[in-house]
């Protein structure tokens, strides 16, 4: 996308007299630094372009030098703008040296822009300068184009006359008179460029358009015929000139840049032979310019490609320098670029022409005193010399560089710590001819090893990291170079390394090639424990028989009783039956893993899919481990456990490893003692609740008059666990339900769901079996691969499932949120038999006292509600009342909500957190609460979390936002004083009315947002007929910005909003005018643009059309009275109007100026970088 820099710099590149005076400038580097000196930069380019021996040359650089990021470098641009721009930079660069004046020797010319009084002939005039000729293709409202360069100069200076309207104030006459205004060419420069205007704007479309039609151009231009002879200095003086004519150069081009747009490059013949170009003879006085340089563009308006025809003055031919492609062209190649098209179409000529066509045209003029030659080599100046010389010294450096790249081996090293057990990894980069001893001891200090373990304790092997398979060792091979081991120097290979490390009273392991690798875990039944791996090697003719020998001795195990299980992928268990078969047909590969298990019980005698192994292996292969937080608990939480252990009993044996382990805060504290500490949570939330019933409304006294026949379902799981709960139902009847308030009332979340906290008699359930905690009858279960804390034991079955079928989870879609129970009232998870195992867990420091983690391992097929119902115990609450959040990267929280899926997703590992708060039942959401400030600094402030339900009206959501909002908020509100609307992003939306019915009327989702809005009044919107939008008056008098009124209209009328703009404000009908605000609420923008930038009083009759596109409440509209005038302000006041402006929006995050889609404008930065000040903008 640089095709416009390139076709410049190249045209540059050969012109003589620019490059030789840019090789006559010396750089000093201790007056400037030279990354972002522009002339520097240039003139390495161009030494490197003379010199080099590389295919092309960067620029890079150059653009760096221009204060150009990546983005701006790849930024389509117009070739002539960008002409000007970098010469003004030059110039700004070389002031007070002696190329200052260079632009102006080279490309500027002088011409008079005049009125001349047809009746007494009184001409005012004024000198304007150019560095070039803008040329129109086709005149304006004309259907045909001029046929030559010659044809569109004359008519650039062909005058024009003023009468009637446009009529001129001649100063001599002292009245309007008829008048005749011009140009005339006063001088021209040395190196002469025409513009040719091809871009132009379809006022019928209202889009750009490209004139491809066709227009010559010579190859010699004699000037004579333009020039004006008249002296300069006899006409009368300036005051009555007119500035519309003006050609100075920053207002006769019309600049047009190009989007971004897909390079359309063009294939030019080149012809062996080329014609020679006749040189005439020069005469005195002449005008007579030659052509050198033909900026051609290809494509339209919206993107293209652009590329130079340039003539060497070295050898008189014409080359094509198309970005890095240079070849020679004849004559007929530049005649293509005349445009057009070979046949005539008429009117419609220019949309079927050829898109390739001339864009710049560059003439120097003929002059044998003036015309330079290139610079030799031994001719440059000496600071170019020992350029030339510093660039071929990086340039041999560089290609050293890239020999020993081409000659290095790079391939991935890893390496498993021997201490920390950690799997490393990094980057080998090896030159071919190093050694294999050489290259183990630059892994060796690669993989920081020097101060764990010697160095003649590692070695490299070869590697498979993704099947984690060791293919071979490299036995006798040490002073074998790399380069041969790894079968050449290649970009990528198809295995890695690994720097394999081994105690010092250990004898590495010969890898031979065809070898597979087998990992072993051996089972012990009894202990129902699956050990660390042994690895053993084995080849795939083996049999099934051969290899149970190998094993055998391997781990000392009898081959004739033992079962091996190959896991062929996750959750794929074969048993290997077959002894005459080979393990290649059993679906080995390079790396398995094996299960290894001889006894002598009954189980071998078992079907695979019913035996004990089978399923202990699929509770192995199934249970991660998770890390969970527990919310923060009061002191107050003990205060009944000797009341509760009197009447409740025992609670039943656990295991020593379960019953004493280690606390969050390094303390020993029993799962027992966890669990009476939950007991009393719950009984005191069961009598605050039931409180809560007595003495609430009837509808919520309905639902919470039945705590004496509270049954869990869990009681027919496990029988020793119903004793417990028919204890703790007698309980829940005489406790104290202070205790509850002091435990719970300091938890946010729990005072968030006040109003439905509630809990329907058919939901209140808990499990309390101590197998759910650890089971009674089994140890603690060691597991390799840093799994040592799973125990993969299996809870006690009751009496009242034995026999019954195992049946998983299923993931049900529902249309909203899963609720934890199904329509009879059961919990999911009763016909479930997964395991789970918690203990608590040392955390690290910084978790915050209060805090309590567990280490739960838990079988990942299990739904998140029965896992919630497992954490029950551990919470203090049921898990209708508290929430699961995810800890994702960067402490990144995400609430699980959706009940009846699994945790398949998660992996070992992972953190979760739960908090207080009443859950989501089915048909519920959760809702975040914002409110609206629509005249405060920042508009949207967060209030709270709460809960609506399908069916639930939006009154009946305000009611039970209003206790909510007094007791967290502050906020005492009465429910016809605030609204509930749409929430986007920051922008308010539809008005909800009360009778609105979510899921009906209004489309809810999880993690929904909505905002309130506090009521000055009564409410307005009555009907979804109106339209209620947000509109701020513009005081341009003042410079200054009314607070928002909002404005409810019964139509989309833009009468009606004049007419309701007029009784807020008083400005009269006729002289309101109004725009939309754009961007994100509240639409914020600088009073020093508002004025000129917004779209004001579009001609539309309703709002709902183009350019409004208002359907919607919330809208932003600006109005203004057109009488009132713009405040005029002196430098100073603008000055600090911009800073406060750019204070206040960057406070807010809006920009200073806003602007839909504009091209970015061509910028060179002369300080090498652009400046962030939004001041500047």
């Amino acid at each position: 996308m640089t095709c416009y820099l390139n076709s410049l710099l190249q045209t540059l590149f050969m012109t003589p007299e620019f490059r030789n005076a840019l090789y006559k400038w010396e750089f000093e580097e201790s007056e400037e630094d030279p990354v972002t000196s522009i002339p520097y930069q240039l003139q390495r380019l161009f030494v490197l372009l003379q010199t080099s021996k590389k295919r092309a040359i960067e620029t890079t650089d150059v653009t760096r030098s221009f204060g150009w990021d990546s983005s701006e470098a790849w930024q389509q641009h117009d070739v002539q703008e960008l002409c000007r721009v970098m010469f003004d930079a030059l110039e700004q660069k070389w002031k007070q040296t002696e190329q200052a004046d260079l632009i102006n020797e080279l490309y500027q010319g002088k011409l008079k822009d005049y009125v001349r009084c047809l009746e007494c002939g009184y001409e005012g005039w004024r000198i304007d300068t150019y560095l070039d000729i803008p040329l129109v293709i086709r005149p304006y409202g004309s259907s045909q184009a001029f046929a030559s360069v010659e044809e569109a100069l004359h008519a650039f200076i062909q005058p024009e006359i003023l009468d009637g309207p446009n009529q001129y104030f001649c100063e001599r006459c002292k009245k309007k008179c008829d008048a005749r205004k011009g140009l005339r060419f006063l001088h021209f420069p040395y190196l002469l460029t025409l513009q040719l205007k091809r871009f132009d704007f379809d006022y019928t479309t209202m889009h750009r358009i490209k004139l491809n039609d066709r227009m010559t151009f010579p190859e010699e231009l004699d000037m004579s015929t333009f020039i004006d002879v008249e002296d300069e200095t006899e006409s009368c003086t300036d005051s009555g000139a007119e500035n519309e004519g003006s050609c100075h150069s920053d207002q006769m081009s019309n600049d047009f840049s190009n989007d971004d747009g897909v390079d359309e490059g063009i294939c030019l013949e080149n012809n062996s032979g080329t014609e020679k170009i006749p040189k005439p003879g020069l005469e005195k006085n002449s005008l007579i310019y030659e052509l050198f340089s033909v900026m051609v563009h290809s494509g339209s308006a919206a993107g293209g490609h652009y590329y130079a025809c340039i003539k060497s003055f070295s050898d008189e031919q014409w080359y094509s320098f198309n970005d890095q492609h240079v070849s020679r062209i004849t004559q007929e190649d530049i005649k293509k670029t005349h445009g057009g098209s070979s046949g005539s179409r008429g009117y419609y000529s220019s949309a079927f022409a050829s898109s390739t066509n001339a864009y710049m045209l560059i003439y120097r003029l003929k002059d044998p005193a003036r015309n330079a030659k290139f610079l030799e080599v031994d001719e440059y100046p000496e600071h170019i010399k020992n350029l030339v010389q510093r660039e071929r010294e990086l340039e041999e450096q560089e290609k050293r560089q890239r020999e020993i790249e081409r000659n290095t081996c790079k391939i991935k090293l890893f390496c498993l710590h021997p201490v920390k057990q950690v799997m490393m990894e990094n980057k080998l980069e090896v030159h071919k001819d190093k050694t294999l001893r050489e290259a183990v001891e630059m892994a060796y200090k690669m993989m920081d090893l020097e101060e764990v373990i010697p160095m003649d304790c590692c070695r490299l092997v070869k590697y498979d990291e993704f099947h984690d398979y060791l293919e071979r060792s490299y036995e006798g091979e040490e002073d074998t170079p790399m380069g041969l081991l790894l079968g050449g120097v290649k970009s990528t290979y198809m295995f890695d390394l690994l720097l394999e490390t081994r105690r010092p009273d250990q004898v590495f392991q010969s890898y031979k090639p065809g070898e597979v690798m087998v990992k072993v875990h051996v089972v012990d039944l009894k202990a129902e424990s699956v050990a660390a791996p042994v690895t053993v090697r084995a080849y795939l003719n083996e049999t099934v028989t051969e290899f149970k020998q190998l094993i055998s001795k391997a781990i000392h195990l009898p081959a004739e009783t033992m079962r091996i299980v190959l896991e062929r992928c996750y959750n794929d268990l074969r048993l290997l039956t077959v002894p005459s078969k080979t393990l290649k047909a059993e679906g080995f590969f390079r790396s398995n893993k094996v299960f290894v298990e001889s006894s002598e019980t009954l189980d071998y005698q078992m079907a695979f899919t019913d035996s004990h192994l089978w399923k202990l292996l699929d509770r192995h292969a199934n249970t991660i481990r998770l890390f969970v937080l527990l919310p923060e608990q009061s002191p107050g939480s003990y205060s009944k456990r000797t009341a509760y252990q009197k009447a409740g009993g025992d609670s039943g044996n656990v295991d020593d490893d379960c019953e004493r382990v280690k606390g969050p805060a390094g303390s020993l504290k029993s799962v027992e003692a966890i669990l009476e500490e939950s007991t009393e949570k719950l009984k005191s939330l069961s009598l605050q609740q039931q409180q809560e019933g007595d003495n609430g409304d009837s509808s919520k006294s309905t639902e919470t008059s039945d705590f004496e026949n509270i049954e869990s379902p869990l009681n027919e799981r496990d029988s020793s666990a119903s004793v417990d709960n028919r204890e703790l139902e007698q309980h829940m009847q005489t406790s104290d339900p202070e205790n509850f308030q002091s435990e719970e009332r300091s938890d946010s979340d729990v005072n968030n769901d006040r109003s439905t906290s509630s809990v329907d008699s058919d939901i209140l359930s808990s499990s309390h079996s101590s197998d759910t905690l650890c089971n009674a009858d089994n140890a603690q279960i060691p597991l390799a691969n840093g799994l040592d804390s799973h125990s993969i034991t299996s809870s006690r079955r009751t009496k009242a499932n034995e026999g019954k079928k195992e049946t998983w989870d299923t993931a049900e879609e529902d249309s909203g949120t899963d609720s934890e129970y199904d329509e009879s009232g059961k919990s999911r998870g009763e016909v479930q038999y997964m395991y789970f195992k918690a203990e608590p867990y040392a955390a690290d420091e910084g978790s915050g006292e209060g805090h309590k983690w567990l280490m739960v391992h838990v079988d990942k097929r299990i739904t998140l509600a029965t896992f919630k119902q497992h954490l029950e115990p551990f919470v203090g609450v049921l898990s209708s009342h508290f929430k699961v959040f995810r800890v994702y990267a960067s402490n990144q929280e995400f609430e699980s909500v959706r009940l009846n899926e699994t945790l398949s997703s998660f992996s070992d590992d992972n953190k979760i957190t739960i908090r207080l708060g009443r859950a989501l039942k089915k048909g519920e959401y959760r809702v975040k609460v914002y409110q609206l400030l629509v005249n405060e600094q920042e508009p949207c402030k967060f209030l709270l979390d709460a809960v609506f339900a399908k069916g639930m009206t939006v009154r009946q959501s305000k009611e039970e936002l209003i206790p909510q909002l007094r007791e967290q908020c502050g906020l005492e509100l009465s429910i016809d004083r605030f609204r509930l609307r749409k929430k986007t992003w920051k922008n308010p939306g539809t008005v909800f009315l009360d009778y609105h019915i979510y899921e009906e009327d209004i489309n809810i989702s999880s993690n929904w947002e909505v905002f309130l809005e506090v009521l000055d009044g009564v409410e307005k919107m009555k009907s979804m007929s109106q339209l209620a939008v947000l509109s701020r008056r513009w005081r341009p008098s003042e410079m200054k910005l009314d607070p928002f009124q909002e404005v409810v209209l019964e139509s989309s009328s833009v009468d009606e909003l004049r007419e309701k703009l007029y009784e807020i404000s008083g400005i009269p009908l006729e002289d309101i005018e109004f725009a939309k605000g754009r961007g994100t609420f509240p639409c914020d923008i600088s009073v020093l643009d508002i004025h000129q930038d917004l779209d004001w009083n579009p001609k539309v009759s309703t709002l709902n059309v183009w350019p409004l596109y208002i359907c919607d409440d919330g809208a932003v509209i600006f109005y203004r009275d057109r009488t009132e005038e713009l405040m005029e302000l002196t430098d100073e006041q603008r000055n600090e109007l911009m800073k406060k402006e750019s204070s206040r929006l960057q406070k807010t995050g809006h920009r200073v100026t806003y602007s839909p889609r504009k091209e970015k404008a061509l910028k060179i930065y002369l300080d090498g970088a652009p400046n962030k000040d939004l001041t500047q903008d």
